[in-house]
């Protein structure tokens, strides 16, 4: 079987939540094999035409997770982004079974593309265990996510594809506690960020389903804290984000189909690099995983881009507005 023979493109957008799980539904390629264990994922449509991060960690901890014994799960990842992906290509995942010891494995994943990597991963897995336990406390005075309006509230009104994508066709209802940087930095510039988050639709009750969806979502806002801090939104002019690497712990079960809140904040900014970790709990206050990110942020300093921003902002202000009393 060759990506050619698998017809594997990109994934209809109708029901968000179904495509999620489509999407980690990745296939074996049979024959294939040689230190590896090779799969194939299918790519999910983006308005820029490049593989939205999360998505390739999410499949890349499926692929691994097909080559460990099914009472051990994934307790940590760390992962490098090496290249943007074409988010209109399939993607090619190579997994190496580096170790399988009495209470732990650890798996090496590679995501190709045309032949080269665009992510490189290690996962480790561990069975049931008992020992010492402590955790975060989850931080008083949150707004409830029902209470907060969602990415389609804020922008659905918008002719765009990336607002109409991030309204309508992400698999994850995302509510911000803070002030959102769609499209403007408003509030204190802190270096912090917190949203809630659940997938749309109701997820099947496979634990490695929810622990990958999760990695899928952990790289939404993560570096929002770091934009924020500077009063950055993501529409500024000739801004550059990208993320660099992502490492992701797993505490305690989660659904991702029941609300989470995501805790945010940025450390330290400096290089064009900035570093930003996060906490998730869900709503009885469970630590149930943590998050650090460093992303490059590259910010053009002319005059000629304030000023095209300044005028963006006010634009888009006035839309909001309008859409407001419409």
């Amino acid at each position: 079987m060759t990506e050619a023979d698998a017809e594997i493109l990109a994934l209809p957008t109708e029901d968000p939540t179904s495509s999620l799980i489509s999407l980690l539904d990745l296939g074996e390629l049979e024959g294939a094999r040689t230190d590896e264990d090779i799969f194939l994922g299918p790519s999910q449509q983006q308005p820029h035409h490049r593989v939205f991060g999360g998505q390739v960690l999410a499949q890349s901890l499926i692929a691994s997770i097909r080559t460990v014994d099914p009472g051990r799960f994934v307790h940590s990842m760390h992962g490098y982004f090496l290249r943007p992906g074409d988010a209109n290509k399939p993607i090619t995942f190579g997994v190496q079974r580096l170790r399988d010891g009495r209470s732990f494995s650890a798996r090496r994943v590679h995501a190709y593309q045309e032949g080269v990597p665009i992510l490189s991963m290690i996962a480790s897995f561990q069975g049931e265990d008992e020992g010492v336990e402590h955790e975060s406390v989850m931080p008083s005075g949150i707004p409830d996510p029902e209470s907060l309006p969602s990415t389609a509230d804020l922008l659905g009104e918008f002719d765009h594809p990336v607002a109409r994508h991030w309204a309508y066709e992400r698999p994850f209802d995302i509510r911000h506690v803070d002030p959102p940087l769609y499209v403007s930095a408003k509030g204190e510039r802190e270096a912090r960020n917190a949203v809630w988050m659940k997938t749309f639709g109701p997820m099947p009750d496979n634990p490695n389903l929810h622990r990958a969806a999760l990695a899928y979502a952990s790289d939404y806002t993560l570096l929002e804290s770091i934009l924020r801090r500077h009063g950055l939104s993501w529409i500024t002019p000739g801004m550059n984000v990208a993320s660099l690497d992502h490492a992701m712990w797993w505490h305690r079960p989660a659904r991702v189909d029941e609300w989470l809140l995501y805790v945010q904040e940025s450390p330290s900014a400096q290089g064009a690099r900035g570093l930003a970790t996060g906490k998730i709990f869900n709503q009885a206050g469970q630590h149930v995983a943590s998050v650090a990110q460093e992303g490059m942020v590259r910010v053009p300093t002319d005059l000629k881009n304030k000023v095209v921003g300044a005028f963006q902002s006010k634009v888009m202000e006035h839309q909001i507005r309008k859409a407001g009393r419409d």
